[in-house]
């Protein structure tokens, strides 16, 4: 369930919303009783993809760029 906090209470304590923002509890903020905002953490450095990190994984036939069938084609321009 996530906490939500009114608009005043959010400007006072911003600091220690975005602490727990950053450890992964859902931050919303309300005007009127009404969400408006949510506050997510941005993603660390670590978790960014890292290009080669899939070598070995997987593999590609000899033809896998070869043309398409003419039946296979002609079903894109219907």
């Amino acid at each position: 369930m996530p906490n939500i906090y009114n608009m005043h209470e959010a400007k006072t304590q911003f600091s220690k919303l975005v602490e727990k923002a950053r450890l992964g509890e859902e931050v919303i903020v309300a005007k009127a009783g009404k969400p408006i905002v949510k506050l997510i953490a941005v993603a660390p450095d670590n978790l960014l993809r890292k290009p080669g990190s899939a070598r070995g994984m997987f593999s590609l036939s000899d033809d896998f760029d070869a043309p398409l069938p003419d039946d296979v084609l002609d079903e894109f321009y219907k």
